[in-house]
């Protein structure tokens, strides 16, 4: 499902490439994927791994078949055009809800029918990023905060090694980014490795905060998602013709150049932020992993050149360490890191990931996901509840571990 799914986008945004004018067909497309997603199947709206993790908290892993094709007009619509956010969380929304459709042909019970779901989510991730270590922890770490479902880790290990030798089979290029070659074991390169995941971290919250602040935007507007859609399509123009078009689309060439070290304007990174906030809180419909992937490999390399460092390990750890803090996943952020960069990054990515996940805090570009157990003792939220409905802060009291004993 998802190499099809790839074949059919990449055939669009060559379509549209090749029109002369193809980018004024955005404003269009927004408006379009708005209101499928608004008025005829509101699932197949936004991010696609936000709503398979709610549909199996919520729904023991229901999925309405309509969701599928509906998940690939939108996105269709929304990427093919022109809009800012990435492939991967509509293939995993599509796999899962294949994987929904299975389970309710055999009639399978609701534990089966999670795990099956949870499956869907581990082969799109592995079959886009041509990683299937990283894809078999993706679903059973995206889940929750704090907490993995191991009990899905055999059939979540065999449905991305699947996932990533169909997709191998059928000749669909993966994102197989290369850095240059890690040091082997520095000292000094930890340091700053430490350093860079504070500086991930802070920049997952400014991102997650940025999109926070939208959604609310867009419920105090008033206006229909459609006209909505309508007028961000046209900023998103205006954006891409006074920053860079780079800052539209996938973006996958500019993490690729950040990678061999081409250090980027400091514009790039921020003007993708505004442009992914804009396309997936104004009607869009796509993935928020790749534009992740874009914001850390650009920043990333403006930092190392900023430490007179290489610009492409930086890249490297960047793109690990925002998915780490973004989205919480710190361990299949290591993990994709080692398989694309190789395992000398091991200790670096270590370092960065784990910092940029503990400041990232109580939040998550997927609001889905529940708080299982906190971070640190110095924050506070409400268990078991989707992260993106808490307000945290920290703790005041001095006893307050005292009084959850109790």
């Amino acid at each position: 499902s998802s190499t099809g799914f790839m074949l059919l986008l990449s055939l669009v945004i060559d379509g549209v490439a090749s029109i002369t004018w193809g980018w004024w067909f955005l404003p269009i497309g927004l408006a379009l994927s708005a209101w499928v997603t608004t008025r005829l199947v509101p699932e197949a709206g936004g991010q696609g791994v936000e709503r398979v993790i709610r549909s199996i908290h919520l729904q023991s892993g229901k999925i309405a078949w309509q969701v599928i094709p509906a998940k690939i007009g939108a996105t269709i619509l929304t990427i093919g055009t022109g809009g800012s956010a990435g492939n991967i969380g509509p293939c995993v929304q599509i796999g899962s809800g294949l994987s929904a459709a299975v389970a309710d042909l055999f009639q399978f019970e609701a534990p089966e029918r999670k795990t099956l779901v949870m499956c869907g989510l581990s082969a799109g991730f592995s079959a886009i990023f041509g990683a299937p270590l990283a894809g078999a922890i993706f679903g059973i770490e995206a889940l929750f905060i704090g907490s993995l479902t191991y009990h899905v880790l055999f059939p979540s290990a065999v449905a991305s090694i699947v996932a990533y030798l169909v997709a191998t089979w059928l000749g669909i290029p993966p994102l197989n980014f290369h850095a240059h070659l890690f040091p082997f074991f520095d000292f000094s390169f930890l340091l700053l490795a430490l350093v860079a995941g504070v500086v991930f971290g802070i920049l997952a919250v400014i991102f997650i905060e940025c999109l926070n602040g939208a959604t609310r935007l867009t419920n105090a507007l008033h206006l229909s998602p459609v006209i909505q859609g309508f007028l961000a399509g046209w900023i998103l123009l205006g954006l891409g013709t006074l920053i860079s078009p780079l800052i539209l689309g996938l973006g996958k060439e500019t993490i690729q150049r950040a990678l061999e070290g081409q250090v980027s304007l400091w514009a790039l990174f921020l003007g993708k932020i505004i442009t992914t906030t804009l396309t997936l809180r104004f009607g869009g419909s796509g993935g928020i992993i790749l534009p992740i992937c874009f914001i850390g490999a650009t920043s990333g390399g403006i930092f190392g050149a900023m430490l007179f460092q290489d610009p492409s390990l930086f890249a490297a750890l960047g793109i690990a360490g925002l998915l780490a803090g973004a989205i919480n996943t710190p361990l299949t952020a290591m993990l994709l890191g080692m398989e694309l960069f190789g395992v000398t990054s091991g200790p670096y990515l270590l370092l960065t990931c784990t910092v940029a996940f503990l400041l990232s805090g109580h939040r998550s570009a997927i609001p889905t996901q529940l708080l299982q157990l906190q971070k640190a003792p110095a924050l506070r939220g409400t268990l078991q509840k989707e992260i993106g409905q808490e307000t945290f802060n920290l703790r005041d009291q001095p006893n307050t571990r005292k009084d959850e004993e109790q």
